[in-house]
Parts: C-alpha cells; structure tokens; sequence
C-alpha cells in the first residue's frame, strides 16, 4: 500500500491539490490529482523529482544549476 502525502501549499477544500507517494524503494515517485485518485498517477524517477522539486525552490525561478 502507498502512503500519499498532499501538497503543503493544499487547503482542505482547495481545488488544486496534488499528492505524492514515493514507490520502488525510493527509485520512483508518483503523483496524483487528489481530486481524482482513482484516475491514475503520474511516475516519475527520483532524480527528475528532486530536479524539479529544486528548480521551483530556488529564488527567482532560477533554473538547474543557477547559484
């Protein structure tokens, strides 16, 4: 069973939340529309995640590899 985890910047009733879940001893992770989670979720690797995750987290918006 996966564990989901919702989005902190997700209100209760807000109508844009996601939920993650992370799934292959950590190699993968899955994210879904938490309005509909039985539509199925989106896989991605882990370290596209964390590029991610580290692209929208930087100052600015800056990209990859931006001090």
């Amino acid at each position: 069973m996966l564990n989901w985890f919702k989005s902190t910047y997700s209100t209760a009733d807000g109508p844009d939340c996601v939920e993650v879940s992370v799934a292959n001893a950590g190699d993968t992770v899955l994210i879904r529309d938490s309005k509909d989670p039985s539509g199925g979720p989106v896989s991605v690797g882990s370290e596209a995640w964390g590029a991610f995750i580290g692209a929208i987290t930087r100052p600015n918006g800056a990209g990859p590899g931006t001090p």
